[in-house]
């Protein structure tokens, strides 16, 4: 979700020209926008909102189709391009064909493959920290670690409620470590390094003790919370957002993303998963998609272009799919502290809507230019 580039800083000897593969990259990339359309369809299935052509089979799917197939394929991805090395689109590879194999009915030979593609990624992210030894990239190998031991316990029949910890941890410290090295701009103090490892043992931890299917979520709680804040102290989105343009927007989304991770946080410390119906869900899509889409809306414009090389155009009309998708994740939130079912089911569309005026807005803009 971060700028794709080469972790060493320059082509390896045996490095696949990024202009051969640039092609083969929209294959894993159109995969992953199928598994995400099927996300959202069964997720609004989920709302109880019934759809035409729904797939129940699928519903108690929703999070893998989201996270480990179209996240998690996406994040593969950008490290394979990084990393300019054949072996490294494996991971990529195995999860998006794990996606298609998911939505064709073939869940555990599709949670076999979503657990290679997770340890293929963590491979890969293992080597980029030996490459360039540093906390950001090993942290990168953690996140990777965490997707895979997701998947594991998927397999092994976990609660879901734990399967997500694992996962939603993935992606959480997936973006703090790239936030991390981007700080670096900034030249942090060494304090910041051992704040930042503490949040991540926290999220850690929580995920460990299943916190999100938990009665408790302490560490969890206190982890988000502290990782918000070493975000708004050191992230360089406080000094971006008084720019203008695109630059702005991205600043704009992080921080809007930041305010929902740290939201997620004060959730599951003031009502922890199981304390009152929606809890859990009002914590968990707080940070899928307050905090996860707000990152992919800020990127996206940077990271479609060199990853696929495909052309995308800023345009200031892209603050209304913003908007719309944090009033959407509004109302979901509201609806779940309330217990309201219908404004509940109504914040399901919002949130596509806002998707779909969200890649919209970008092909028109781009088209246009």
């Amino acid at each position: 979700m971060a700028e794709a580039r080469a972790p060493a800083g320059r082509p390896r000897r045996g490095a696949a020209p990024a202009r051969n593969w640039r092609p083969y990259r929209l294959i894993p990339l159109a995969l992953a926008a199928v598994a995400l359309l099927a996300g959202l369809w069964t997720g609004m299935g989920r709302l109880g909102l019934l759809l035409p052509g729904g797939i129940p089979a699928l519903a108690e799917f929703h999070g893998a189709l989201m996270i480990a197939g179209f996240l998690g394929t996406l994040i593969s991805l950008e490290r394979a391009v990084a990393l300019a090395r054949w072996w490294a689109y494996l991971a990529p590879a195995i999860s998006a064909i794990a996606a298609v194999l998911l939505i064709a009915g073939a869940a555990p030979a599709a949670a076999m493959l979503f657990l290679f593609a997770g340890l293929a990624l963590t491979f890969a992210s293992l080597v980029v920290a030996a490459r360039q030894p540093a906390l950001f990239t090993i942290a990168l190998a953690v996140a990777a670690a965490c997707c895979a031991v997701g998947t594991l316990m998927w397999i092994i029949g976990a609660p879901a409620a734990e399967v997500a910890g694992w996962w939603l941890t993935f992606l959480m410290l997936t973006v703090a470590a790239e936030r991390l090295e981007l700080s670096r701009l900034l030249s942090p103090p060494p304090l910041s390094q051992a704040a930042f490892v503490l949040a991540v043992m926290l999220i850690l931890i929580g995920a460990a003790r299943g916190e999100f299917g938990g009665d408790h979520a302490r560490f969890t709680a206190v982890g988000l919370l502290t990782t918000t804040a070493w975000l708004l102290r050191h992230d360089i989105a406080m000094r971006t957002i008084r720019m203008a343009g695109q630059t702005r927007f991205s600043a704009a989304c992080m921080l809007g993303g930041y305010f929902w991770l740290g939201a997620a946080g004060a959730l599951l410390l003031l009502a922890p998963p199981g304390s009152m119906a929606f809890s859990y869900d009002a914590a968990v899509h707080a940070i899928a998609i307050g905090f996860i889409f707000s990152m992919i809306f800020g990127h996206a414009p940077i990271v479609l272009p060199a990853v696929v090389g495909l052309r995308v155009k800023y345009s200031a009309a892209l603050y209304m799919p913003l908007l719309l998708l944090h009033l959407s994740l509004l109302l979901r939130i509201g609806a779940d502290f309330f217990a309201w079912p219908a404004p509940r089911a109504i914040s399901g569309p919002l949130t596509v809507l806002a998707l779909a005026g969200y890649a919209g807005t970008l092909i028109v803009a781009s088209r246009r230019n």
